[in-house]
């Protein structure tokens, strides 16, 4: 089982043309997005500080900042998505500051958030436990950081299913069958996965909570541990 800081791969680099499919794949997910944003919009007042961590397209971003009167920052690692989202919030009439940069080298002042968003993406981080020190050095003490992601636990007959609900075209469809299988699904952590990596961090604890194909995992900046 690993969960050290380094999983011996360096996570899938989405540029150009492969950035540009997903953004159009998961703009079919909007209802969850907007889903989202509406019960962290609930939960955090006008001013909060938030950051999305790999917003890839950052649809979930822009959907919460429809909602409130938010600072929202997304960092990700990939240009063109930086791009693609950018343009995307400057489309929708949204103020949010896209960044290029590593997870697990975040180019921001300690401190500096009130909640930090990670969706779909935490199963890429090289260097994961690194990324989880990361949100807690740039969160204010108590505060939260949530991270969603696939479940390692979770049946191809969950997949298949999630993928019939998504109507997606025949080509998309198999491509997405053969991406979960044989790529996601693979780097994807279990629940005790994420309880030692947690443990590891200097949040030192995590709550888990099951979620539609996978998992909700919830972060506390308790203070110490810095």
């Amino acid at each position: 089982m690993n969960t050290g800081k380094d999983r011996g791969f360096k996570g899938v680099g989405m540029e150009g043309r492969i950035a540009a499919w997903y953004a159009r794949s998961t703009r079919k997910d909007m209802a969850q997005f907007e889903a989202l944003a509406d019960r962290f919009a609930d939960e955090m007042p006008d001013g909060s500080q938030i950051l999305e961590v790999a917003p890839g397209p950052g649809y979930l971003s822009i959907q919460l900042a429809k909602r409130g009167r938010y600072q929202i920052t997304g960092l990700d690692v990939s240009r063109t998505f930086v791009q693609i989202a950018s343009d995307n919030a400057h489309r929708d009439g949204v103020a949010i500051d896209f960044q290029q940069g590593n997870a697990s080298a975040m180019p921001f002042g300690e401190r500096s958030f009130d909640l930090v968003l990670c969706r779909a993406a935490f199963k890429n981080f090289s260097q994961p436990v690194d990324a989880l020190n990361e949100m807690h050095r740039v969160l204010r003490p108590g505060a939260r950081a949530v991270i969603f992601d696939l479940s390692r636990d979770t049946s191809m007959d969950d997949i298949n299913a999630y993928i019939k609900r998504s109507e997606l075209g025949w080509i998309d469809s198999s491509l997405y069958k053969v991406i979960f299988r044989y790529l996601l699904i693979p780097r994807a952590y279990s629940k005790v996965q994420f309880g030692e990596m947690a443990s590891k961090s200097h949040f030192g604890r995590c709550e888990i909570r099951d979620v539609d194909l996978g998992l909700e995992v919830i972060l506390r900046h308790e203070g110490g541990r810095a």
